[in-house]
């Protein structure tokens, strides 16, 4: 290998015009609508999205293809090896982990379920964490149980920033209210502001 290619092998891309490199998301129960009004954002958003959705692992899902056609950015059912890019959202596949490495590109998984659960947000958040820091978002949405909440202590011990929506905004209270409960949270917003508040943070703009 080329000393060329070991840089770019080592090096974690940093996105232009960005404050944060990527927006990592989960959601389970409801997701749908509540991922719908957070997509909303422009197509020239200049961070990358990465996204836990809980879904049945015996059902391929439509999910990215119904995200990708209410939504002006691209959104993806995630593929082992993707470059993450801006603009674009890319969903965990049904029954697979999502991770983030620390190249840039993407990984799935089918070890073993977190809390009965795969993919997990959990370990799509620590994976984030540990390789974005403090250049990492993690919004919780609607969905029951708590997954997401180790997720956020990780992203927010690495100097990240955490939204959680507002639980009486969200379809089923339990993800959002123990996100709340590790007393990690930036902002607790109401789902029809959480697109706005992406964009002002990573690009710095209000939208």
């Amino acid at each position: 290998m080329t000393q060329m290619a070991e840089n770019a092998k080592n090096h974690l891309p940093h996105f232009n015009n960005a404050a944060f490199d990527i927006v990592a998301i989960a959601a389970s129960a409801g997701g749908l609508t509540a991922l719908t009004k957070v997509l909303s954002i422009p197509p020239e958003f200049t961070a990358a999205i990465a996204i836990v959705q809980h879904l049945a692992p015996e059902y391929p899902s439509l999910m990215a293809e119904i995200l990708n056609r209410r939504t002006a950015i691209t959104v993806k059912k995630a593929q082992e090896g993707d470059c993450l890019t801006p603009g674009t959202a890319y969903i965990a596949p049904p029954n697979h982990h999502l991770l983030v490495n620390g190249d840039g590109t993407l990984s799935l998984s089918q070890s073993e379920s977190v809390h009965f659960l795969r993919p997990s947000a959990d370990l799509l958040f620590e994976s984030v964490a540990a390789t974005y820091k403090n250049r990492a978002i993690g919004v919780v949405l609607t969905g029951t149980g708590s997954d997401g909440a180790m997720g956020v202590k990780a992203i927010k011990e690495m100097g990240g920033i955490i939204i959680v929506q507002d639980a009486k905004t969200a379809e089923f209270s339990g993800m959002p209210s123990a996100a709340i409960q590790t007393g990690n949270v930036d902002f607790i917003l109401p789902l029809n502001e959480i697109s706005s508040a992406l964009v002002t943070l990573v690009m710095g703009k209000s939208y």
